[in-house]
Order: C-alpha cells, then sequence, then structure tokens
C-alpha cells in the first residue's frame, strides 16, 4: 500500500494539536495563573513569568476596587540580596507595576501583597515567590520559522510512525522530511534563537545541560539514526522508536532547567541541581 493517509493523516493531526496545546499550557516561563476574589467579584489573573526585550515585565492587577493597593516584593535570583518593594499604582482599571529589566537569562523571584477596605490579599509568597526569566528580543523573522519547522517536524515524526506501522510505501520519505524539519528548524534556526534570546548558540551537552537543547540532540540523533538504517532495507520500527522518542521529549515541559545568568559570575549557566 503506498500510503494510509485518510486515516493517518487526521491522527496526526489531532496528536500535534494535542501536543501544541500542552506546550503553550505548561513549563516554567508561561504566565502564572490565579483565581482573583475580592468584594463579592471574582476574576482570573494572571502574571508573567518569562520577559523579552529590553523592557521590565508590567505586573498588573485588576481595580475590584476604588481603594484597592498593593505593593510588589522582589529581588534577583539566585542571589543573597534583601527584599525590594514597589507600590502599585492606578491606571483605568488597574493596578500597575513594573519589574526591572534583567540580562538575557537573568532571573527575579517576586510575590504581591495587597489590601482593600481592610481585607488583604496576595499573590504567591516570600517563601513560595513567582520567578520570572528575562530573554533578549529574538526576530519575528527568526522565531516564526524555528516555531513552525518544530511543530512540523512533529507532525511529520507521527504521521511517519502510522505509516510505518501499517508498512506503507510513504513512511521512508516522511521520516525524511521529519529528519530535515528537525534538522532545519532544531539545529540550525534553534542555536539562532538561543544567541538571539540568551546570548549563547548552544548550551546543551558537551558544552552545558540545558534541557531544551539536550532533548533536541536526542530527538534529531534518534531521527538520524532512524533515516540511516532505511536507506538500503525498510525498517519501519526504527521510525515508529524515533517517533516515540521525540514524543517523550515534546512531553518535557519547555524551558525546563533552562539556562540563567549568575549574578556572582557575570555569565550564562545552567541550573542543574
Amino acid at each position: 500500500m503506498k500510503n494510509n493517509f485518510k486515516i493517518t493523516l487526521p491522527v496526526a493531526i489531532m496528536i500535534t494539536l494535542i501536543a501544541v496545546i500542552y506546550q503553550r499550557s505548561t513549563g516554567p516561563t508561561y504566565p502564572k495563573k490565579y483565581q482573583f476574589e475580592l468584594g463579592g467579584k471574582s476574576v482570573k489573573i494572571k502574571f508573567p513569568r518569562s520577559q523579552g526585550g529590553s523592557v521590565g515585565a508590567p505586573v498588573e492587577i485588576p481595580l475590584l476596587k476604588e481603594n484597592m493597593s498593593a505593593k510588589l516584593f522582589y529581588k534577583r535570583f539566585p542571589t543573597n540580596d534583601s527584599w525590594s518593594e514597589i507600590p502599585f499604582e492606578k491606571q483605568a482599571a488597574r493596578l500597575h507595576a513594573t519589574l526591572p529589566n534583567q540580562p538575557p537569562a537573568g532571573k527575579l523571584i517576586y510575590y504581591i501583597e495587597g489590601q482593600a477596605s481592610g481585607e488583604k490579599f496576595g499573590f504567591a509568597s516570600r517563601t513560595k515567590p513567582i520567578v520570572i526569566r528575562y530573554k533578549g528580543n529574538v526576530p519575528t523573522f527568526v522565531l516564526a520559522p524555528h516555531i513552525f519547522f518544530m511543530f512540523l517536524s512533529m507532525l511529520l515524526s507521527v504521521l511517519a510512525a502510522l505509516e510505518a506501522l501499517k508498512k506503507t510505501r510513504s513512511f521512508f520519505m516522511i521520516g525524511l522530511m521529519t529528519t530535515g524539519c528537525l534538522l532545519v528548524g532544531g539545529m540550525i534556526l534553534g542555536p539562532i534563537v538561543q544567541k538571539y534570546a540568551f546570548g549563547v548558540f548552544w548550551a546543551g551537552f558537551p558544552y552545558d545541560w540545558d534541557l531544551t537543547d539536550n532533548k533536541l540532540l536526542i530527538s534529531v540523533v534518534a531521527w538520524v539514526l532512524a533515516s540511516a538504517v532505511n536507506i538500503k532495507t525498510r525498517r519501519p520500527a526504527a521510525m515508529v522508536a524515533a517517533a516515540v522518542v521525540l514524543m517523550i521529549m515534546y512531553s518535557i515541559p519547555h524551558s525546563t532547567m533552562g539556562s540563567q545568568f549568575n549574578y556572582e559570575k557575570g555569565q550564562v549557566e545552567t541550573k542543574t541541581s
């Protein structure tokens, strides 16, 4: 059979969409969500855990009562700095404060305390603060194709595995396309994105232990090997195995155990403990 796209393509698209949604909702750099209740009103609120560019990170709270006030407490991480304090300012229907900008991969920890009509509220705490990581500005013309090729590789990987399970003739070519997308999106565009964001092209093995880089490396090696062993003799099991490896790598939340700026040494490194 040449292909089984009527069944495998819709299934591959569905699995990839689930992976996209999962990646967009997990990981240490996606906004921290809270349910904010005050004076009988309830709203959903998000606080930043990532900030790009050369400006500070805005932190905002909906103004549920006219006499609301709050303070933002923060310090550099990981350091022994004392906590700094910023009062929120009223702006239209919200309270607004700005965390100061940091060098690429620099981190701050912060929490919020406030009150309204004697009723206290807060988000996070001194013992369990929110962590925000800063990064340089990544141009859209670099970031957009990087994201496109990475998720296209996921779609093609699943499709290749499903076709391989049916032992169709198309699985080998789809596998080669998967490998190509991983190489372009991950090993070419990925380091460029990393350079713009954190000042280094590569923070994975053998130089450091950035998990995002290392899981990419494992995925690329798996697919290069699977493609290589299928050149002369078709071995569908190898591509199924490579697809499983890629799926496992994608299931690890993005930016986990990522690069961070060491304020004492003045350099970017990876926290492994």
